[in-house]
């Protein structure tokens, strides 16, 4: 049986232990999406098991699809300031901890915080599911870890985020589930690509990383591209 932590417990973990959160499937080598359907445990494991790469197709394939649109007045503060606590409607929101800070210390292990601080986050090695790889990292180097926005603010602004109020744009920018940190050069190569265009490199975490997509797009009910939705099913054997 998979243990149960509750919001407020998995920050506490996070602070007091620095470890990876989560119980269960979760490890510092990240969690099954399926198993994270909030975002609040820790990073992202493979989807191996074909039941599951099964479900994947099926969450994948119940994408609304349309043409990528015009990306004419984009802002990031259309999205609100960067990681801003205090956002309605997502989890980890308004705990006294900006969002990158949450989502250092919900992936990474071995922290150290800033004198004074349960939050700010100074350095952690963090298992990268992008590259798979360990970066021992700290503040002085901030750069090697970056939070990637999985489904790109741009690219959700050219798919009808455009339209939608502040506030669904700020729980999108702000959302766990949307949010992973990563290996920064991979996610510079990243841009605001979709699936079709850009995967992270390591082949094993391709199907996992198509549903966690799958799964912000559903949530905010976004569409995808055609070419998006097919890549994203072919790497589940699609």
């Amino acid at each position: 049986m998979r243990a149960s932590v509750s919001v407020a417990g998995l920050v506490l973990l996070a602070g007091l232990t620095g470890c990876a959160p989560g119980g269960g499937s979760s490890s510092v080598s990240g969690t099954d999406p399926f198993d994270n359907p909030n975002g609040v445990r820790a990073g992202l494991a493979p989807v191996t098991a074909e039941a599951e790469r099964a479900r994947a197709r099926e969450l994948i394939g119940g994408l609304a699809t349309r043409g990528r649109g015009t990306k004419t007045g984009y802002d990031r503060d259309a999205f609100g300031y960067a990681w801003m606590d205090k956002v309605e409607g997502v989890p980890l929101a308004r705990n006294g901890c900006d969002t990158r800070n949450d989502m250092l210390r919900r992936d990474g292990y071995d922290l150290s915080y800033r004198a004074g601080s349960n939050c700010v986050v100074v350095s952690m090695k963090l298992a990268d599911p992008y590259t798979g790889t360990t970066i021992d990292w700290s503040k002085q180097k901030a750069a090697e870890v970056q939070i990637d926005h999985v489904v790109p603010l741009s690219y959700s602004w050219q798919m009808g985020s455009s339209r939608w109020s502040k506030s669904k744009r700020q729980q999108l920018a702000n959302d766990p589930l949307n949010l992973l940190p990563v290996q920064g050069r991979a996610n510079s190569a990243k841009g605001d690509s979709g699936p079709a265009t850009w995967l992270p490199p390591s082949r094993d975490i391709r199907c996992a990383y198509a549903v966690r997509f799958a799964q912000v797009a559903k949530k905010y009910a976004l569409p995808v591209t055609t070419a998006d939705k097919k890549a994203m099913l072919t790497q589940c054997g699609g």
